[in-house]
């Protein structure tokens, strides 16, 4: 690794080399995993470069491969595994000045990976459209970071995730293989080589995505005396194919001191379904929900939501109300499990009933090749890992898998084997393996056991 050759082959590019700085761009939301937190606080990069056009990041990227030196690329560093750490140091490749939303056109957006979300949306609004799909971050995150480091999220109730056919139409991707690197265009099953890939067999510097037709939405919540209620309730409207949702959250009692500003309209002891829905749809939820027992005391379209600086229900779910549970209680992490078909409801309350207040349930209903589907995001009280993976356990052991927030590598995180298709894809587009090293476990160790936890050496000391 040649760290004054690179500075001089990338002499024009925006660099960084303040000690506070480059560990700032080194890290992601990894600390909501008291587990990845003890590994990886000292995961710093040696350089920031922050390319400003494609021109500039293919620059730095083959100064990279001609001077030995480990790439990880960055959007806005809202992952929360350790995917934008750089365990090699190294540089870290920061996008977000790549930020143009280059084209809107009838039912996609073309952009630069390092574009806000929120920004994108902005400009498809004006045409009527909107983004399908974005993460509860989606103020902050860029569509790139997304691409690489998420699955799915607000708008997964009705168009399923990122890796179902159609969500991404295509992506410009960079290889690393060489003084002037290869740039390739990825549509439809090429897009699996980088999508949810962590940088590991690419670089993403445009993208374009599909767009819906832009709606009115409304946040509601609906209270309901038990918890199964609760789920029974968000089971049925997932799969009532008539309503238009964008997302349908169920949570458990024990949740409602977290959301702070929404506290009012959670009543003490009642489980609740934060919904966002159509507006022309409401009135169908508000009544699905009395019907089943529940009653309704939040709609946005009823409140002054600026007077009373309430966020919007998106931010409520996915990890976000991980976030506000740990604003309140450091202790606090997570989990993320699948509960499966058939009878969501039954295994749910399984766990529920094992675990109790060690582990309040919160789950985000999704679409499954056009099936309910459930994702549960379970706020867990840590105590040590000991009990954290007897509780990971207890879960697989019920039939509910679990896609490990606490572990860095692709595979360990929900494959728990090797994906064929990004490591034949990696060994083409990144031959001396200088991106993102440590997180693809099959590049470093083909024949690795996935019954035991994989440590990267430079952080076995």
């Amino acid at each position: 690794m040649n760290i004054a050759a690179l500075k001089t082959d990338i002499a024009g590019v925006p660099i960084e080399e303040h000690p506070q700085i480059v560990q700032q761009k080194s890290r992601d939301f990894y600390w909501y995993s008291p587990v990845l937190k003890r590994q990886l606080e000292t995961v710093k990069a040696d350089i920031v470069a922050s390319p400003r056009t494609p021109d500039e990041a293919h620059l730095v990227i083959g100064a990279c491969f001609k001077n030995d030196v480990p790439l990880t690329v960055r959007g806005s560093g809202t992952g929360n595994y350790g995917q934008a750490m750089p365990l090699s140091g190294g540089l870290v490749l920061d996008l977000s000045a790549m930020n143009r939303v280059i084209e809107v056109k009838a039912g996609t957006v073309v952009a630069e990976a390092g574009a806000i979300l929120a920004d994108i949306d902005k400009a498809a609004r004006p045409t009527g459209q909107e983004l399908r799909l974005f993460p509860s971050t989606y103020h902050t995150a860029s569509v790139g970071g997304f691409i690489a480091g998420g699955s799915g999220g607000v708008g997964s109730v009705r168009w399923g995730g990122l890796r179902d056919v159609g969500n991404i139409v295509s992506a410009k991707m960079v290889a690393m293989d060489g003084s002037h690197p290869t740039v390739l265009t990825l549509k439809g099953r090429d897009l699996n080589r980088v999508s949810h890939a962590y940088g590991t067999t690419g670089i993403i510097t445009e993208v374009e995505m599909p767009l819906a037709p832009a709606i009115a939405w409304i946040d509601m919540i609906t209270a309901f005396p038990t918890l199964e209620a609760a789920v029974r309730h968000g089971e049925t409207l997932t799969a009532a194919d008539g309503l238009l949702l964008k997302n349908v959250a169920v949570m458990d009692a024990a949740v409602a001191p977290y959301l702070r500003r929404h506290r009012p309209y959670l009543p003490d002891g009642s489980a609740f379904v934060v919904t966002i829905a159509a507006a022309f749809a409401a009135d169908d939820v508000a009544a699905l929900g009395e019907a089943s027992g529940g009653e309704v005391t939040f709609r946005s379209d009823r409140v002054d939501m600026a007077a009373e600086r309430l966020p919007p229900a998106f931010e409520l779910s996915w990890n976000h109300t991980t976030l506000r549970a740990l604003r309140v209680d450091p202790a606090i992490t997570y989990l993320q499990v699948l509960y499966p078909q058939p009878d969501i409801a039954g295994k749910v309350m399984k766990m529920a009933q094992l675990l109790g207040d060690e582990a309040p349930t919160h789950l985000e209903f999704v679409r499954f090749d056009g099936a309910v589907g459930c994702f549960g995001l379970p706020l867990v009280r840590y105590t040590d890992e000991a009990r954290l993976d007897a509780i990971v356990k207890l879960h697989e052991d019920n039939g509910c898998p679990i896609f490990n927030p606490h572990r860095y590598t692709l595979e360990e995180g929900g494959m728990k084997q090797t994906d064929p298709v990004q490591l034949n894809f990696k060994r083409r587009a990144d031959p001396k393996g200088l991106l993102n090293p440590g997180k693809m476990i099959a590049w470093d160790d083909p024949d690795f056991d996935y019954g035991r936890p994989y440590l990267f050496p430079s952080l076995r000391a």
